[in-house]
Parts: structure tokens; C-alpha cells; sequence
């Protein structure tokens, strides 16, 4: 006969969401606070996303170098300047305690705990991490854990399971799609996506009046509807060459004439390592991915540099989360929320120098 005093792993769970929650949605403390009155210390945050990024005395590329920002350093933003001294593609830098710094190499983030749920319903959902990075793990046969990908703000991730760790913690479990395994990650520092998020935009327009063109002398992307403009956005294309990269494709974005053909909210991409270096070719959570072209040159969105108006990619069209969200509820084949693909006769694609 059970023991009435046993907790199952669900009343556990619940005991450990709960007590989470109190910290979670803890009341700002009154410095915050004063926000409300017009005063406060800072306008954001921003993460370093490279290894080694220059701290300017002034916003000037060539003023002098007053410390240089490891990766995933978060700072504090003061102010937003765009400097008469460029760089002419993107001339917006960030004053920080101690100088400037250039946007290229940085990511606006934020701090921001979530509610966890339960159960994750069957087949899983999507979460996008709300805090500037979080650690994941992968659970070895023998039940221990090794550090595998650091995940970052912004990022998508397919959660299929929650658990409480070794210390009673909430962990979700991600199923990553291109490496085949899971590993676990802090539950509270991702936020489910609910379906809302995820539903068609324009519906009502017929999906042959939707096109996009792709100008990639001015580096950014055309929405029309019926060929009224809709929406322009910035983007960061395929670095112009024709030398082929590791897997055969040359890192400039293709011109020509195609349709969006599948769509994932969440991919990893990259070389499909398992490993916790910061510098291997791992992209895990890419969100809001629309492919275009059958060598795997999507839309998607960038955690991994702020420099739109400059070509970047390794082919891809590198958009802002918020602008690549918006071409993936926007754009046909429509997504079926929470199926992981669609298919269909989709959005025109135009591309061009």
C-alpha cells in the first residue's frame, strides 16, 4: 500500500514550479521602480557575441581602444548613437560604462523569468530563451551530465518533456533536430510560445498576391501584397563569394526566382558537433526559418551579430528575430502550429542584385 505521505513526480513538480514562482515573479525592487517617474540607469542590455570586440573611447572605429569584451559579456546601454564617423552600412553604436561600442557583434537581450509548466503537451512545443544565455546538458547512460550547447536570447527550441533535475530544479527537455539527441536545459529561462504567436498574418489576401523581393545591393527584403509595399526590412545576406564553403554551396545568396517551400520555427544549424565550445560552428534554436531555395537558403532569424545592412551569412538571408517571425506567419505555405513542417505552392521569392 502507498505511503500517503510519497509525492508522486507531478505533485513533486508542482511543489517546484510553485516555489520557483515566488522568485520568478518576484516585485521589482524600488530602483527599478522609479522607471515610472522618468528615471533610469539604463536603456538595455546588450551581449557581446563574439570572442573579442573593442570597447571605443569614442564612436569611431579608429578612436582608441579602451578594453576589449569577451564573448557573452553583458553590458549595460547608456545611450544609442549613430555616429557621423560610421561605418556607413551600419553607424549605430551603444555608449556602456567605459566608451562605445559598435552593434555589429552585440545582441539586445533582457532578463526575464518564465512560469513552468506542468506537462508539456504531446508532440512538444516551441520556447524561445528570454534571459541573455542559458547552459544546456546532455544526460549521459550512467545518469551524469556534461555541458553541451550554451543557448541564447532569442533562440527557438523544440521542448518535448519537463523534469526536476538532480537538485529539484525544473528542466526542460529539447529534442534537437538536427543532431538527434536531447539534452536539458533550466525550464525557467524560456518562455512556451503559444499558438497566437504562430497564427497566419493577412490571411484574407490571396497567397499568389504575397511576393518578397530580396535586393541585396541595398541588403534588404520587400514584402508587397497585391504589389503594394507592406513592409521593409533590413537584412544581412551571403557573403559574396563564389569559393565553396565546407558542404559545396558558395556563401552568396543565390539570385533568381523561387518560393518559400518548408518552415520550421526552430533549427540548428551549423556542423552538427556535440560539444561546449563557444567557437565551434553551432547554431542551435535559429528561429523562424523560411526556405526558399533547395540547397537550404532560408529567411531566419540572427542571435549571433547586429550588423543588418552588411552581408554576414553563409548564404542564408540573416534577419532580425522580430522581422523573421513576422515573414513566417506572413508568408505561404501557411504553418500548421506546432507541426514541425509545410509544404505547398508558397510566397514568390525574387532575388536580385
Amino acid at each position: 500500500m502507498p505511503d500517503d505521505r510519497t509525492l508522486s513526480r507531478r505533485d513533486a513538480l508542482k511543489l517546484a514550479l510553485l516555489g520557483l514562482g515566488g522568485l520568478a515573479w518576484r516585485p521589482w525592487p524600488r530602483w527599478l521602480a522609479r522607471r515610472d517617474r522618468g528615471w533610469w540607469p539604463f536603456v538595455g542590455l546588450a551581449r557581446i557575441t563574439i570572442a573579442d570586440v573593442p570597447l571605443h573611447s569614442q564612436p569611431d572605429l579608429r578612436s582608441p581602444r579602451v578594453v576589449s569584451l569577451a564573448r557573452d559579456t553583458v553590458v549595460r546601454i547608456l545611450e544609442e548613437v549613430h555616429s557621423p564617423a560610421g561605418p556607413p552600412t551600419n553607424p549605430r553604436w551603444y555608449r556602456v560604462p567605459g566608451g562605445f561600442l559598435h552593434t555589429a557583434y552585440t545582441q539586445r537581450v533582457a532578463v526575464r523569468f518564465n512560469r513552468v509548466p506542468v506537462a508539456v503537451p504531446e508532440g512538444g512545443r516551441p520556447a524561445e530563451v528570454t534571459v541573455p544565455f542559458t547552459q544546456s546538458w546532455q544526460r549521459l547512460p550512467d545518469g551524469s551530465r556534461r555541458p553541451l550547447y550554451r543557448l541564447y536570447y532569442g533562440s527557438v527550441h523544440w521542448v518535448v518533456d519537463v523534469r526536476l533535475g538532480d537538485a529539484q530544479e525544473p528542466l526542460y527537455v529539447i529534442d534537437d533536430d538536427l543532431i538527434g539527441t536531447r539534452y536539458e536545459v533550466f525550464a525557467p529561462h524560456l518562455r512556451m510560445i503559444p499558438k497566437e504567436e504562430m497564427t497566419p498574418l493577412s490571411p484574407a489576401v490571396p497567397p499568389g498576391a504575397k511576393s518578397l523581393e530580396v535586393d541585396l545591393a541595398a541588403q534588404q527584403v520587400i514584402a508587397y501584397e497585391g504589389g503594394r509595399e507592406v513592409r521593409r526590412m533590413s537584412i544581412s545576406s551571403g557573403i559574396p563569394s563564389d569559393l565553396p564553403t565546407d558542404n559545396g554551396v558558395p556563401t552568396r545568396t543565390p539570385s533568381g526566382r523561387f518560393r518559400i517551400f518548408h518552415k520550421y520555427p526552430s533549427r540548428h544549424m551549423g556542423n552538427g558537433d556535440l560539444t561546449s565550445a563557444l567557437e565551434a560552428y553551432e547554431l542551435p534554436g535559429v528561429p523562424w526559418v523560411s526556405f526558399f531555395v533547395d540547397t537550404g537558403v532560408a529567411f531566419h532569424g540572427t542571435y549571433w551579430h547586429d550588423n543588418f545592412g552588411k552581408p554576414m551569412s553563409h548564404g542564408c538571408v540573416n534577419m532580425r528575430n522580430e522581422d523573421a517571425r513576422w515573414v513566417f506567419r506572413w508568408s505561404t505555405p501557411t504553418y500548421e502550429p506546432f507541426a514541425l513542417t509545410a509544404r505547398g505552392n508558397g510566397t514568390r521569392v525574387w532575388v536580385h542584385e
